[in-house]
């Protein structure tokens, strides 16, 4: 009798395990990716995952408080179309050079944290220390010191002197501007005297909370671009990270496609060939990509919803030089996704058109994903790259 009692015990836990067990796949494999697929606002959600923000607290008007002294904050309106009288508003750091921060020093208030940076100062004799050399007494009579009031005329009057680089990073998505891979991508572009401009796209940070879609990040690139060719004549390289290198190749091929000014160089760190193949190798799409109904319900409506992000065409449709880099060892996006790029770019870009170069970090150094910024090697290549194209126009 007892014996009885407990098989049917066990019958009935086993019963509700398996209807626990089918409804869990029913609401997980088939739910969720149905709603997946009708909800445009879910696809933008998981793709840009803005609602993902770290470290907390971080006050972007003060990029000083994450040491990025002599670094300003500032705000640009992207207009949707000229009948756009509100626009969208987005936020923006704008990094001086090392070399531009040792000669005024004392006039932005930063001697303190300056000497305090034990990072190597390379004194390298170019066109740009030439300029600030001659320059630098009349800036410093005009701006004895540099407060709020004269603070933009200042970081611009140091943009506009020739002989200067200016590098616009594109961050890839969830954090902001100021999360720490990033501040750490700065503080290497600074130190090898180069302006940088990052920003958060639409929808991130402090920009306007509106929702991301690829057709609107990309219209922000081009505006930060736009703000850039408008203050300056020096060259501009380009820097998209991961999603990033999606909104530079598209925005590179807007460029060349209006025949607008275009930068000097694209540097792609850790880039993919599109969003179809990026989602189905990234690690949340590990439990859905073997479905049946994977490309229905999951690639074909971000496609139809134009979230496609589409290096793999865009990198044949403007000739500017290309250098990109990816370690081994990443697993957001696959190390061979971006050889994959490289080896469709070879393969398609006219031979007349600026050289793409490859470099790969092997996989021992653990620089995965975020932190190729930390290679030794890293600050020779972009020197390289940058030297060797920034007076070059294809």
């Amino acid at each position: 009798m007892l014996f009885a009692r407990r098989r049917q015990f066990f019958k009935r836990v086993g019963l509700r395990c398996l209807q626990v067990c089918l409804l869990f796949f029913i609401l997980i494999l088939v739910v969720l990716p149905l709603v997946f697929r009708y909800s445009v606002t879910l696809q933008r959600g998981i793709l840009f995952l803005t609602f993902i923000t770290y470290p907390k607290g971080l006050d972007l008007t003060n990029p000083a408080g994450i040491g990025l002294y002599a670094t300003r904050n500032f705000y640009i309106t992207v207009k949707e179309n000229d009948e756009d009288e509100d626009g969208v508003r987005i936020g923006v750091w704008h990094v001086l050079p090392r070399n531009a921060v040792r000669r005024f020093k004392r006039e932005l208030q930063v001697e303190e944290a300056f000497d305090q940076d034990i990072t190597l100062d390379e004194r390298r004799d170019d066109d740009y220390e030439q300029e600030l050399r001659l320059l630098a007494p009349a800036i410093k009579s005009e701006f004895p010191s540099i407060v709020p009031e004269n603070e933009q005329l200042f970081y611009e009057r140091l943009l506009r002197m020739p002989g200067g680089t200016v590098v616009i990073y594109l961050h890839g998505n969830t954090a902001t501007r100021g999360s720490g891979h990033r501040s750490e991508v700065y503080k290497l572009l600074r130190n090898l005297n180069y302006h940088v401009l990052s920003f958060d796209y639409r929808g991130y940070a402090d920009s306007d909370p509106v929702s991301p879609t690829e057709e609107g990040v990309v219209r922000d690139a081009m505006m930060v671009y736009e703000y850039i060719a408008n203050v300056t004549s020096n060259p501009v390289i380009i820097w998209g990270h991961s999603l990033g290198t999606g909104v530079a190749t598209h925005m590179c091929a807007r460029l060349a496609h209006l025949k607008e000014r275009s930068p000097r160089g694209v540097i792609l760190e850790s880039p993919f060939t599109n969003i179809r193949d990026e989602i189905r190798l990234h690690p949340f799409s590990r439990i859905f990509k073997h479905l049946p109904w994977f490309d229905f319900a999951i690639s074909r409506p971000m496609y139809s919803n134009r979230l496609r992000f589409e290096s793999d065409i865009h990198v044949h449709e403007f000739p500017q030089p290309i250098m990109i880099i990816h370690a081994e060892d990443d697993v957001v996006v696959p190390f061979h996704l971006g050889y994959q790029l490289y080896r469709i770019a070879l393969d398609s870009r006219s031979r007349a058109w600026g050289p793409v170069e490859f470099h790969r970090f092997d996989r021992s150094k653990r620089y995965g994903h975020k932190y190729l910024c930390r290679a030794p090697e890293l600050p020779g290549l972009i020197q390289h790259f940058v030297e060797n194209y920034r007076k070059a126009v294809y």
